[in-house]
């Protein structure tokens, strides 16, 4: 079928569900309504869609649009619930069991008939990781059950008057709801509200005399202090104390106020000292090795399991600022003087790495020169990974990879990707050539015609696809929380495997060749002056679509790719 996408944003779940239907066999447009009723109307007037699926909406279709075509609604909460806070409430409420629901667009919000539904657990983590996770696979399943029921003809939806359905209506979840009363709540009931609005919203709060939205929440088991009061910083987060206990704070974003530019999440102490340059916050190191039964927060993670060493890391957004993989590359080299056959490189749940960070390089005195910085930070990293040849090196992808982030997976030995998993291997939609080695290793893995074509198209790529051009090496067919245990499974079986010896020697044969015939200094050199040219010229789109992008202004939407305007195909 020709499915249209209509979407308030080309979000995680938008582009998983175009990959994945793409996969399917439909053919799949996007059009963004952040733009206005207008493009949409004429997306729909020229593409003639056979079916409409909204997989994320701010503002309500047109109504000349859903009564004159059959228009699917993805809805995250389960059938009868309706409001635009759905998962906040269930975070809120402490719902064990959550689900999605696929329902014919209508004049009542969330209101009309249900094509498909499907649970979900509801684990103790952020409102973003549970969307990009467990929701984003019930509503990718859901969403597949509807327009299979749709194009086979004869299904009836299911209408939300039926017996069977409950009728739910949950308010919008306002900061009122979110408040923190550091006196009185404890440690949970706070985890519990920041988890609720980690990305969005935010928990508004007031720090050093300045209104701020809290972003993220992680326990700390051992610092205390009186409620409220700030404790420590590390890598960025500040800890903050609680009634019983004290939480760690990864990201602040300051309220905005009358005039200003749009701020942005940024590193918590970073903003901190933007606002008061004169506080000092002791720095509580934590060691890579965290003992078992510790609970508090670090973004760096190493451990070992016989012959298997482990490196994970979890950035909030998968952004990688330079102080960032300046650590992550002291902790591989760590990892590297450990006595271990294979080590594998990933967090346990959510992004894997979307790159530099653009929010810091917003931040900065010289955005230009701060983009030049961490660019060759992320390149260091990369190499190191690339010279890597006394043991198997494998990417762990739990989650979503992108621009830099995705060609430091293709730095590894092997690539295994959670199939949920979803690939943005290019750079154009921000305006760059791109570096991280990806004019080495994205043609060895897929040859120059195929790499030539993902990074001009610059489409997302579903984890069954990249098998299939060869950008990942095996697909783990795991839930979310799942993941973890059978990469540890499949790592054992890697290091205990007969032919690893000889698999090694060909992997120091492989990139000796590789050297001889073109260094990788060579790549590095070329790659970075594309890029010095596009960071130090101020007229760059680069600088527009950045601040676009981290404002959340239209501007950071994706340039259409289409004759029909506003359109993605």
């Amino acid at each position: 079928m020709n499915i249209l996408l209509i979407a308030s944003a080309f979000n995680s779940l938008s582009q998983r569900l175009y990959a994945e239907l793409s996969d399917h066999g439909h053919r799949v447009d996007v059009v963004l309504a952040a733009h206005g009723p207008d493009p949409v109307r004429a997306a729909v007037h020229e593409l003639r869609p056979d079916l409409i699926v909204a997989p994320m909406l701010r503002t309500a279709l047109p109504e000349d649009v859903w009564r004159e075509h059959t228009c699917l609604i993805v809805h995250p909460g389960p059938p009868g619930d309706r409001g635009p806070s759905s998962l906040d409430w269930a975070i809120a409420g402490r719902a064990e069991q959550w689900g999605v629901t696929v329902l014919q667009a209508e004049a009542g919000m969330d209101a009309g008939p249900v094509w498909a539904a499907e649970p979900f657990p509801v684990p103790p983590v952020g409102k973003s990781d549970l969307y990009r996770n467990e929701v984003s696979d019930a509503a990718v399943t859901a969403v597949l059950t509807a327009v299979r029921r749709y194009a086979e003809g004869a299904h009836k939806p299911l209408p939300q008057t039926d017996e069977s359905v409950t009728v739910v209506w949950r308010d919008f979840f306002r900061q009122e709801r979110r408040r923190i009363d550091w006196e009185r709540d404890d440690t949970e009931t706070v985890l519990r509200k920041l988890r609720g609005a980690d990305s969005q919203p935010g928990v508004l709060d007031e720090l050093l005399g300045r209104e701020v939205f809290l972003h993220g929440g992680h326990p700390e088991d051992r610092l205390r202090g009186r409620p409220g009061a700030l404790l420590a910083q590390r890598a960025g987060a500040v800890c903050r104390a609680t009634r019983d206990g004290a939480v760690w704070i990864p990201e602040l974003r300051p309220r905005k106020n009358s005039g200003d530019p749009a701020p942005f999440r940024r590193p918590a102490a970073s903003v901190l000292a933007a606002q008061q340059p004169g506080l000092v916050l002791p720095e509580v190191p934590a060691p890579l090795d965290l003992p078992p039964g510790r609970r508090t927060w670090t973004d760096i993670r190493y451990r070992q399991r016989g012959d298997v060493g482990f490196l994970a890391f979890s950035f909030p957004g998968g952004a990688m600022s330079t102080d960032q993989c300046r650590r992550l590359l002291a902790a591989y080299a760590h990892a590297l003087t450990r006595p271990t056959r294979v080590l594998v490189l990933g967090g346990t749940r959510d992004f894997f790495s979307n790159g530099i960070h653009l929010n810091v390089v917003e931040a900065a005195g010289d955005p230009a020169e701060e983009s030049w910085t961490n660019l060759n930070a992320m390149d260091d990293l990369v190499e190191a990974v690339l010279r890597t040849t006394d043991r198997l090196v494998v990417a762990a992808l739990a989650g979503n990879a992108a621009a830099g982030g995705a060609m430091l997976a293709l730095a590894a030995d092997q690539v295994w990707c959670r199939t949920g998993v979803v690939l943005n291997p290019h750079y154009r939609r921000m305006g760059l050539y791109g570096s991280e080695f990806w004019t080495y290793t994205l043609p060895r893995r897929v040859g120059p015609e195929q790499a030539d074509r993902l990074t001009t198209e610059a489409l997302p790529v579903s984890a069954a696809s990249a098998e299939r051009l060869g950008l990942v090496d095996r697909l783990v067919p795991a839930a979310p929380e799942e993941f973890p245990a059978e990469v540890e499974r499949l790592a054992a079986g890697l290091a205990a495997a007969p032919d690893l010896d000889r698999r090694l020697a060909a992997k120091a044969a492989a990139r000796a060749a590789d050297e001889r015939a073109r260094p990788l200094a060579r790549y590095r050199q070329e790659e970075l002056a594309r890029m010095h040219a596009i960071f130090f010229d101020p007229e760059a789109p680069y600088h527009a679509l950045r601040s676009a992008f981290v404002r959340k202004t239209p501007g950071g939407s994706p340039r259409p790719l289409a004759p029909v305007p506003g359109a993605l195909r």
